[in-house]
């Protein structure tokens, strides 16, 4: 058993007394638990896995809706417009704290209109290219891409999303032109990029783990510091030859603000039990997000952290929602 295993099931043992039986007012409500992607990407994945235990753990039906568009931005500003009342949530990516430095008039502030919950699990990005394009690593990648400018196009799940800001930091590190395709979500770029469409793009792990067995898309490298457990002989960015590069992705579950303390804690209380379950530590492992669980205020934390850090970059780099 890992230590982060041990802390987990430590810190659920220690908040479970506190965990109290749903009452039948309870009982007759059903969560909804807006995923602002399509289905089929990262973050709808790693939902869905973690859905029937937190039903479970509820002891109320948890229903998802995916509500695509904008980066994901359009499902969370209906959660941000939602009613505080413990029985609609945020299951989203980590281009929420993102998605406020490309986009100038956003209709809901990442901080100010949510309370957070909990992070669920981190992912790295993954540079993956459809086997017909004959590259095997980076610096082949890089070539092509500088014999030929604006030859080839890189697909992500939408302007905003941890693919496009690991994409153009990618050119901005290696002065290589490609063009950035973004898609209402992970799921119908993946597809692309399958078939064969768009040749390559920078993806979360657990959205085409599946793919990459299967012969269907190469691995060139992560987005993270480390290599991935999932995959150890896929190389990193900074091995390849491209330095200082990092882009973590993750996904957590925010409600809207004024939502009552005790709504927040039980939502937090079943998530941490969930994620403690064997099962889903291990699906979520085979996806290639590692489970994270923890405190309320440990997410609030993280999200004050990243959005200064994204707004830095996106005016050095001058990305910008296309």
């Amino acid at each position: 058993m890992t230590s982060l295993l041990v802390r987990l099931v430590l810190m659920v043992a220690s908040i479970a007394p506190a965990f109290a039986p749903p009452s039948a007012a309870d009982t007759a409500q059903t969560v909804r638990m807006i995923v602002p992607f399509p289905p089929g990407g990262a973050t709808d994945v790693i939902a869905r896995i973690l859905q029937p235990r937190m039903q479970e753990a509820l002891g109320v039906s948890v229903v998802i809706e995916n509500k695509g568009g904008a980066g994901g931005s359009l499902g969370t500003e209906l959660v941000a417009r939602a009613p505080s009342d413990g029985y609609t949530v945020l299951f989203t990516f980590s281009s929420h704290t993102i998605n406020p430095a490309l986009y100038p008039k956003l209709g809901f502030d990442a901080v100010k209109d949510f309370e957070p919950v909990v992070l669920v699990a981190t992912l790295p990005q993954i540079l993956v290219v459809h086997p017909r394009l004959p590259v095997y690593s980076v610096a082949e990648l890089l070539a092509a891409a500088k014999a030929e400018p604006d030859s080839l196009a890189y697909a992500s799940a939408g302007n905003g999303s941890a693919g496009h800001l690991a994409g153009e930091l990618m050119k901005h590190r290696t002065g290589i032109h490609i063009t950035h395709v973004p898609y209402r979500g992970g799921g119908p770029a993946v597809s692309d990029v399958v078939s064969g469409q768009v040749p390559l793009m920078w993806v979360s792990l657990a959205a085409v783990t599946q793919h990459i067995r299967q012969g269907l898309l190469r691995p060139l490298a992560v987005s993270t510091r480390k290599r991935s457990v999932m995959f150890p002989d896929v190389p990193t960015m900074a091995e390849s030859g491209v330095p200082d590069f990092q882009v973590d992705s993750w996904c957590a579950v925010f409600v809207p603000v004024g939502t009552p303390r005790a709504a927040v804690d039980r939502l937090n209380t079943a998530l941490n039990m969930a994620l403690g379950h064997v099962d889903v530590r291990a699906r979520l492992l085979a996806q290639g997000a590692e489970p994270a669980g923890g405190t309320s205020e440990a997410l609030g934390k993280l999200v004050a952290i990243e959005l200064p850090i994204w707004a830095s970059l996106a005016r050095e780099m001058r990305i910008k929602a296309d």
